[in-house]
């Protein structure tokens, strides 16, 4: 199989899709890999390192995206549109049920679309958004320490406080991949933290693990309000696999929280679970909205991205290795892969997103079948 891999173009998105030792073992096993020029370079690979993995390196995109395959790390950009057709398979995140125009578009060509962040495994872990979504969750504690700076428009607040003056209060909206890994950042930074979620073991097993100035809430709507106003930094990290995020934040609790507090928004991929929240960029990241500063970067992880793409090309190169082998054959035997099915023959196999833009539902056996 072909397997096309080009450079990412959403703002300041450094990662890549495979590195040179997965272009490697994909060569081994007999495949053809078109990786564009320079774009590992963000995460430290050069053309040459893929050329000695087997890799050929093509002049421009539209070689990459003729492959059988192309592999991404983030979902097509509108000028990346005119290289969607029937058949392509596309392994990337996609997050389509916060985009409505890229579902729509996806469905018109006809793409075999397969989100990393609907691979689901048979005891509901989701193996190829879990380690982005660490990432992440470590970013947003940085991040909003950075922005309570006074000097970065925050409050002037320390996350750790000195002795004698209380540290920062960081208060999280559910607990997991994300929350976890944010909870344990802030705590490390020396901060009060509060974890929020509807899923009362979660709340058991954070306890458990986690220490000091820690406390846990049942995420309902009176508890949520009283946090979000108590918090120096909210961060959003609710999911629900294939589907948009729910809105547990109003506009209203944002408005009682003081000026100069921080929200990132983890979950703005998928819509966002703040009403206030919008999507930003690295280039502009952040804005205010009742003195209250907002950071809605869709692609968090973009700014570690050596991190960032080691972590996740470790969990998709088997689930690359098993594409390429089979094609589209491979979900037949891989349940954890079908699951990932979006979009196939023109038809929508992910119900959370068609739920999300009243378009109908398609079952992935009966797709295959058509």
């Amino acid at each position: 199989m072909k397997i096309g891999v080009p450079r990412e173009i959403k703002d300041r998105e450094f990662r890549i899709a495979v590195t040179p030792g997965g272009a490697k073992q994909l060569t081994a096993g007999g495949h053809t890999v078109l990786v564009e020029t320079s774009a590992g370079s963000g995460s430290g690979f050069s053309d040459s390192d893929y050329r000695e993995a087997g890799a050929v390196i093509v002049p421009d995109a539209a070689e990459c995206w003729g492959a059988d395959m192309v592999v991404k790390i983030k979902e097509p950009q509108e000028i990346e549109y005119k290289f969607l057709r029937q058949g392509l398979i596309l392994f990337t995140y996609l997050h389509l049920a916060a985009d409505e125009t890229l579902t729509r578009e996806m469905l018109k060509q006809k793409v075999i679309g397969i989100g990393y962040e609907t691979v689901e495994l048979e005891r509901g872990e989701i193996p190829l958004l879990k380690p982005m979504s660490e990432v992440a969750g470590r970013l947003a504690v940085q991040t909003g320490a950075h922005y309570l700076e006074k000097t970065n428009g925050g409050k002037g607040k320390l996350m750790g406080g000195v002795p004698g003056v209380l540290p920062a209060h960081v208060v999280i909206l559910g607990g997991g991949a994300v929350g976890s890994n944010a909870a344990k950042v802030a705590l490390g930074m020396g901060a009060m933290v509060t974890v929020l979620d509807t899923n009362i073991d979660r709340l058991y097993y954070l306890e458990e693990i986690l220490h000091d100035r820690f406390s846990t809430l049942s995420a309902n709507t009176l508890n949520i309000s009283e946090m979000v106003k108590q918090a120096d930094l909210l961060i959003g990290g609710v999911l629900i696999r294939g589907a948009r995020a729910p809105r547990l934040v109003t506009r209203e609790m944002v408005a009682t929280m003081q000026p100069g507090s921080v929200i990132v928004d983890v979950s703005i991929d998928q819509g966002g679970c703040i009403e206030t929240i919008h999507p930003t960029s690295h280039s502009d990241p952040v804005y205010l909205v009742d003195g209250v500063i907002h950071y809605g970067v869709t692609n968090m992880p973009a700014a570690v991205p050596q991190t960032s793409t080691y972590a996740l090309t470790n969990v998709t190169l088997p689930y690359i290795c098993n594409l390429a082998a089979r094609g589209i054959g491979a979900v037949q035997t891989n349940p954890a892969l079908a699951k990932g099915v979006n979009t196939i023959g023109g038809k929508l196999t992910c119900k959370g997103v068609a739920d999300a833009f009243g378009i109908t539902y398609t079952s992935l056996m009966n797709a295959l079948l058509l």
